[in-house]
């Protein structure tokens, strides 16, 4: 069934969809009054029936909350050193449908990209639609969050909110190398998890430094070198599967 994200308290009897949502109903889904949808405000989700079609909006009578819960037990931010290309929104779309909570584009000190005031806003929008699309997609209750561009010096100085923190570093010691799978096995419901990523180029040892020195991490993901639009995947996979399908 397909869900639509839009803002209501659950004692609302009506909600209101608006601008591309509207599109969507009408000339996409060829909805018509009656059929019924799933509506999310981002705490709850639920079944709702469609009782007006117009040109500006879709009104839905709300008719029962939904029970099963989609997001994952803990609070899961990636920080991302900023690819080339479209390789983030890939990123943004997969790990979105995997259940993060936080995306963190990052320019480091082999990031390529270079993006100004004009086209950073431009990108915020866009990548904001795809968190929207693969959130309604996949099923999610809330919508992740997309943070704007920043230096590592700068997510260094909002990682203490964490409850941990990781760097993803090919070059780490036997015992460094299980340091995720430590963290996954402490880890507790409601706790937040910080995991950085490096660029095509890879992360410096002098960065590998500052992010140690404020408590970072430094773990491997696996025994292969993982590009880095595949890095937040293997990630993602490895959260879900031992907190939701193992635990």
């Amino acid at each position: 069934m397909q869900r639509y994200f839009t803002k209501f308290n659950e004692e609302d009897q009506i909600v209101e969809l608006l601008d591309e949502d509207v599109h969507h109903i009408k000339n996409v889904m060829r909805m018509r009054e009656g059929d019924e949808i799933i509506v999310s405000n981002q705490v709850s989700a639920f079944y709702a029936k469609i009782v007006e079609i117009s040109e500006m909006l879709v009104r839905c009578e709300l008719l029962y909350k939904l029970k099963n819960n989609s997001e994952l037990p803990i609070s899961i931010s990636i920080a991302q050193g900023l690819p080339k290309g479209d390789k983030f929104e890939y990123v943004i779309q997969k790990t979105t449908e995997l259940g993060v909570n936080k995306l963190i584009p990052v320019i480091s000190e082999r990031t390529i990209v270079k993006l100004d005031h004009k086209k950073e806003k431009k990108k915020l929008m866009r990548w904001k639609k795809i968190v929207k699309e693969a959130a309604e997609q996949s099923h999610r209750v809330s919508l992740p969050e997309i943070n704007s561009v920043i230096s590592l010096r700068q997510l260094i100085r909002e990682s203490f909110e964490y409850d941990y923190k990781l760097v993803a570093y090919e070059a780490t010691n036997e015992e460094d190398q299980r340091n995720f799978k430590k963290v996954l096995n402490k880890i507790q419901p409601g706790e937040r998890i910080l995991i950085f990523i490096g660029p095509e180029g890879g992360i410096t040892p002098s960065e590998i430094k500052q992010l140690t020195d404020a408590g970072f991490l430094v773990t491997s993901l696996g025994p292969r070198i993982l590009r880095t639009e595949t890095a937040p995947l293997y990630v993602m996979s490895c959260i879900s599967y031992e907190l939701e399908l193992e635990g």
